[in-house]
């Protein structure tokens, strides 16, 4: 069995964590040739032997001693132009950007089948949770009805401590950029967008279809309010960002990413603090619940190093549901019950309900239930915005079929 020699790129949390796992784990058969990275002489919790360290890509991807390229920068383009270029000259890739990934992923299928070379990224969409390829083995049919969860850490642990500790959301929100779960600019996270890239890369393997991110309508949880949380814990349930691809016809599907009622019979209510957790629904398998850590240094690389022990084996992705099956087309025309609670934006004004189930005024902020189309969320998005204004899924598909 052939070594892999891996060039790496990217040397900060989750790199260092792959060099670590990789000196721990005595089977992987694997080692480090070159690290790439834009400082040799930043500080880093982890030692290296300089001489492994290089700024230059080129002398990684020029390499012939180099069989596996990983890529763990923070900066998506950056992230294309290496993976890309690696996939072109025929040496497999592993990569974690979901970023990435969510944006150019047809493009680097081609390349792959092209080129007959393999781009694996599990680490991309759950952390340690094995989702992809999960997706693309065991549910290598067409009775997959839906793929719904937790998908980003950051925000989950921050809704956890307003639920679970009843904290403050600014209290919550300042202690998980303390923890290093959420970065001084937490947009990224709590604005639903990491949710959202992981939802594109697992509908690919999920239906086989892939929809762009801007197609998608995504809601974060930045303008909670204290009202929302008083609301949801009257009727006993949490809110939780949740990432929902969904099938709503024989031959249709839907997916987006918004706050949800979540009740505590469902699996996810459960899903606390930094954890993932992905409920995958079939026609004839019911509900399978995969649970674990999303994130951090150590869960990423040991997704990462999984991938690195299936090129051992040659192991690439197939699109199974892309090359061999008859994929549904996505679709907008559903109809969803929503919360909408806001102030002083004229929500009424903006949003065309289809009917209005509840409502309430009061002086300090107003609510109202009701029913309306996906389309109609998706063309009033920016109006949505404004701080006064916090939007919440409740729950309409699979009900009463989890009991």
């Amino acid at each position: 069995m052939a070594k892999i020699k891996i060039g790496l790129f990217g040397f900060g949390v989750v790199g260092q964590g792959i060099y670590q796992v990789i000196r721990k784990a005595k089977n992987a058969n694997a080692k480090i040739v070159r690290i790439c990275v834009r400082n040799p002489d930043k500080p880093r919790a982890v030692e290296v032997d300089r001489a492994l360290l290089t700024t230059s890509a080129d002398e990684i991807l020029d390499d012939p001693n180099v069989n596996l390229v990983v890529e763990v920068i923070d900066d998506a383009e950056a992230s294309y132009d290496i993976v890309k270029r690696a996939l072109i000259r025929g040496i497999p890739v592993v990569s974690g950007n979901k970023a990435m990934l969510a944006h150019h992923l047809p493009e680097l299928i081609e390349i792959q089948q092209s080129r007959h070379v393999a781009l694996l990224y599990d680490a991309s969409s759950c952390g340690s949770i094995p989702v992809i390829r999960n997706l693309e083995e065991y549910y290598d049919n067409d009775l997959l009805l839906e793929v719904k969860g937790i998908l980003n850490g950051s925000s989950n642990y921050i809704l956890s401590r307003v639920f679970d500790h009843q904290e403050s959301y600014a209290a919550a929100l300042k202690q998980a950029q303390e923890l290093g779960f959420a970065e001084s600019d937490p947009s990224f996270d709590i604005e639903g967008y990491d949710s959202l890239f992981k939802l594109v890369i697992i509908t690919v393997h999920a239906l086989g279809v892939y929809v762009a991110p801007e197609r998608i309508f995504t809601y974060g949880i930045s303008t909670i309010h204290e009202a929302d949380i008083r609301y949801a814990r009257e009727k006993g349930v949490k809110i939780k960002l949740v990432a929902q691809v969904v099938k709503v016809g024989e031959d249709s599907f839907t997916l987006f990413v918004m706050p949800e009622f979540v009740t505590p019979d469902k699996y996810i209510y459960s899903v606390d603090d930094e954890y993932n957790g992905v409920v995958i629904r079939g026609e004839c398998y019911d509900r399978q619940f995969m649970f674990g850590k999303g994130a951090g240094s150590l869960p990423t690389a040991s997704s990462i190093l999984s991938d690195i022990m299936a090129r051992l084996h040659d192991y690439r992705y197939e699109y199974k549901k892309r090359n061999y099956l008859r994929t549904p087309d996505y679709t907008t025309d559903i109809t969803l019950k929503i919360y909408v609670r806001y102030r002083t934006t004229d929500v009424r004004s903006i949003l065309r309900f289809e009917r209005i189930h509840e409502q309430y005024t009061s002086d300090e902020s107003n609510y109202l239930i009701g029913s309306i189309s996906l389309a109609e969320l998706i063309e009033k998005r920016q109006q949505l915005s404004g701080n006064d204004v916090f939007v919440a899924n409740i729950p309409i598909f699979f009900l009463g079929s989890d009991r």
